[in-house]
């Protein structure tokens, strides 16, 4: 049933802030901006091996608000140095969330709350590396979606 993440999505109050503060952080601006680039509601990046969706979405949008406080499901990305990327986030003006941590032999994590409350997680993860060894290209949707 599921075939694999598509979208990302983190909140902001100030979404043209988020997407200047992820510009900087990915190192590419993003691809896709709703209504505009200059007052974005929404903005996506494709990030990563597999060009993952990356969306900054305004707060108003959300189901019930937004909380003052980090919370939700902490998504990780894949990264080389768990430590360096840590460091990296705390540089940029992100909040410590938990430290680089050891869960077992070939994988670290840590996360950090960004400037906006959301919880941006890193991984080194043997399995991830593994994946990328086996799959020269990422798999091509086979079915045609229904409406």
């Amino acid at each position: 049933m599921l075939r694999g993440l598509t979208t990302i999505t983190y909140v902001a109050t100030d979404v043209a802030a988020a997407a200047a503060w992820y510009t900087e952080l990915l190192g590419v601006a993003p691809y896709f901006a709703r209504p505009d680039a200059e007052a974005p509601a929404y903005v996506e990046f494709r990030i990563g091996d597999r060009q993952a969706e990356l969306g900054i979405v305004d707060a108003r949008w959300i189901a019930g608000g937004q909380s003052d406080r980090p919370s939700g499901t902490v998504t990780y990305w894949a990264v080389d140095d768990v430590q360096a990327a840590y460091d990296r986030l705390l540089a940029l003006g992100a909040t410590p969330h938990e430290p680089p941590t050891e869960r077992g032999e070939g994988f670290v994590t840590a996360s950090v709350v960004d400037p906006y409350g959301n919880v941006v997680g890193v991984m080194y993860n043997q399995h991830y590396l593994g994946m990328l060894e086996t799959t020269a290209t990422p798999p091509l949707l086979t079915t045609t979606p229904t409406t």
